[in-house]
């Protein structure tokens, strides 16, 4: 029986969001004078609002504004491993990593599902130990820059068990064979709690502990 968990990553795992502290962590630690852009940034959030862009085209916007067309990845790793380590450091419910290491020590094995880029979520997983590392994925060209593009959709919401399949797929896992332990703050993941054989809701919205309430789903708090 193969056993996993799924981890669900900004305000599950870490306190706070994510995405917009990386991008302006990479903005001030590079390119500080990408700062006088940002009174165009609301106009991205702004047709989001009005549905005349997609949350993929939304957050392609803001990747352009702040990182530019095509920063080489080898520039900006050093900087996406000083993000991880801030978030470890400042961002993270410690009960969180107490279970994930919990986990771990039982031989369960990792997997972080995360609508944030795999370009940074990778460098947090690696220093929790993490199995596999599920993401929102950026295209990387052949000279190894970062384009503001995105691969195969956001990681979010439903989505996020099309790639749960393709990892199980990838790996050779067979559902019926494995059990599936999920955690989740956000009712946006109620797909992917569904498709576990045990669900947790974690420092849970409003929203979700009203679902967890109705699916008899137990809560933790780990703030």
């Amino acid at each position: 029986m193969q056993k996993i968990s799924l981890y669900d990553m900004d305000r599950t795992i870490t306190v706070r969001g994510t995405y917009t502290p990386f991008l302006f962590h990479m903005v001030l630690a590079r390119q500080p004078w990408r700062l006088v852009l940002l009174p165009l940034l609301p106009f991205g959030f702004i047709a989001y609002g009005l549905r005349l862009i997609n949350r993929c085209q939304l957050k392609t916007f803001n990747q352009w504004m702040l990182l530019g067309n095509g920063p080489k990845l080898d520039d900006l790793q050093p900087e996406i491993e000083r993000f991880a380590d801030n978030v470890l450091r400042s961002n993270r419910h410690q009960k969180a990593l107490d279970q994930i290491e919990t986990d771990r020590v039982a031989g369960r094995t990792l997997v972080l599902v995360t609508a944030s880029y795999e370009l940074y979520a990778e460098a947090i997983g690696r220093r929790l130990h993490f199995d596999h590392v599920v993401g929102t994925r950026l295209e990387i060209d052949d000279e190894g820059r970062v384009r503001p593009r995105i691969l195969g959709g956001n990681c979010y919401d439903n989505a996020k068990i099309g790639r749960i399949e393709e990892l199980f797929a990838k790996q050779g896992w067979q559902r019926a064979d494995s059990h599936v332990r999920a955690y989740s703050d956000h009712a946006s993941d109620q797909a992917m709690l569904e498709f576990a054989d045990e669900a947790i809701a974690t420092t849970p919205t409003s929203k979700m502990r009203l679902l967890a309430g109705q699916r008899g789903w137990p809560i933790v708090d780990w703030r």
